[in-house]
């Protein structure tokens, strides 16, 4: 067997334990399906009414809207239910939190505004007090602007307008002046007091349920955790890569015909757009295109991208197709210098421009590899399409009748039918299960990779 088709073998063998089940076999009527199953199950039917040119049924329509409703009920259950859902219903209905909500996304450039004009004033360095009551004053302002609150920031820069030496000289009193009203302070203000309401403090509770928060030393911890595993999942993909390397490089008694290159940037020279499309490759496999020992030339045979969950993967998956898009934009006769982990290697334009994001061209060419175990019951529903529709404003408003023990029609949730089939926003919700089955289909298990590997026999 040639060494282009031991690596086809090896791919067709690999085990795809991600891969999701037929619709048909969870739609088969001996149980009744989870909400979010029931839900993908009436998404792809109308998705297939609508590519046959066919309107959905009256029926479809009301599976749906039936599903939503219990999708709805389940993720406001008081003990299981989903916390995320129950915080976005909060923010929905609270004035207050929507406002927590907004102030928190300028935060940090608040912070940082006021900072610097707190630094310009009463830096230790730049300080000019001729007094310890002025030199105490500046010091107070300076440890408030690099705490985190700023409550009695103001009220310190007042006083420091009430000596002499600072309401007298028209350049601090200005600074001064312009300090207390920044509109960056009396947001920061704002959001101080509302952090005291308990609608704010229930919505935060709801958040640290799901995860810690943002920027708190728990998720540094765990966001340093995560990336002690990704680089852990790469290096076992670059692994199994490398020991298929070996095997091709066997194959043609040329072990140095073929090598793994690791963190592979697209170079800039690459016409095409860039914008949104993967930039970086996790592995790729290379096979020699000359013999040149100076400066040799490598067509891409294999790109490999680590992921530590399903769902990680599937919300990648736009951005490697635009990525493919891209590489297939060289010029066939030109060949392009790509940093990587190794140093420099130059990829000639023929090969890149061969890739082709179709099926067939996917499976030939791309790899998701991933630790992560499978799902011992398959989500036929993807994270993103679930949240997407619990957020809509007529789920919103009729959690909030649910919430508050009033009679709801679940009529209600037509309108989210209606976008579902009509509006271009939710169209990749329309889309989402042939999405899921196309990432699934892009996935293995590294060590199932490895086994693919070795049991794939060169005489087949």
């Amino acid at each position: 067997m040639c060494a282009s088709l031991l690596l086809r073998e090896t791919l067709r063998v690999a085990a795809r334990r991600y891969r999701l089940p037929a619709l048909a076999a969870l739609s088969d009527g001996s149980s009744i399906p989870s909400p979010a199953t029931a839900l993908a199950i009436v998404i792809e039917e109308a998705r297939c009414a609508i590519s046959r040119g066919e309107a959905p049924t009256i029926e479809m329509k009301q599976a749906f809207i039936e599903g939503l409703a219990r999708l709805i009920e389940e993720a406001l259950h008081e003990e299981s239910g989903d916390p995320v859902f129950k915080a976005t219903l909060l923010r929905h209905r609270v004035a207050e939190v929507r406002e927590y909500v907004s102030l928190s996304a300028h935060a940090k450039q608040d912070r940082r505004s006021i900072r610097a004009s707190v630094n310009a004033i009463a830096h230790p360095g730049k300080q000019r007090a001729s007094s310890d009551a002025q030199r105490e004053a500046l010091a107070q302002l300076h440890a408030y602007a690099s705490s985190p609150y700023f409550s009695g920031l103001a009220d310190i820069a007042q006083h420091l307008l009430t000596i002499p030496e600072f309401a007298e000289e028209s350049r601090s009193r200005d600074a001064l002046t312009r300090l207390i009203e920044s509109p960056s302070l009396l947001r920061l203000q704002r959001l101080e007091t509302l952090l005291r309401d308990e609608r704010v403090q229930a919505y935060l509770s709801l958040w640290d349920r799901h995860g810690p928060r943002s920027g708190s030393a728990q998720a540094a911890a765990e966001g340093n955790a995560s990336q002690k595993r990704g680089a852990a999942a790469e290096g076992r993909a670059s692994h199994a890569l490398q020991a298929m390397a070996d095997r091709l490089g066997d194959e043609e008694g040329d072990r140095a015909a073929y090598r793994v290159v690791t963190s592979m940037h697209v170079p800039a020279s690459i016409p095409g757009r860039a914008e949104r499309a993967k930039s970086e490759w996790d592995a790729v496999l290379l096979r020699r295109a000359n013999n040149a020992d100076e400066a040799p030339e490598w067509d891409v045979c294999l790109l490999v991208e680590s992921k530590a969950s399903v769902d990680a993967a599937t919300t990648d998956l736009s951005r490697l197709l635009r990525g493919i898009e891209l590489l297939a934009h060289a010029e066939e006769n030109v060949s392009y210098a790509f940093e990587t982990a190794q140093g420099a290697v130059r990829l000639r334009g023929s090969s890149l421009h061969r890739l082709t994001t179709d099926e067939a061209g996917l499976q030939r060419t791309v790899l998701y590899c991933c630790d992560a175990p499978a799902d011992t019951a398959q989500r036929v529903l993807g994270a993103g399409s679930r949240m997407q529709l619990l957020s809509a404003q007529a789920s919103l408003d009729y959690a909030c009748m649910l919430q508050d023990h009033r009679p709801a029609d679940v009529r209600m949730l037509e309108p989210v039918w209606d976008d579902l089939l009509e509006s271009p926003r939710w169209r990749g919700v329309l889309d989402q299960y042939p999405m899921l089955q196309r990432v699934r289909e892009l996935m293995v298990h590294t060590e199932d990779l490895m086994v693919a590997i070795d049991q794939v026999s060169p005489n087949e």
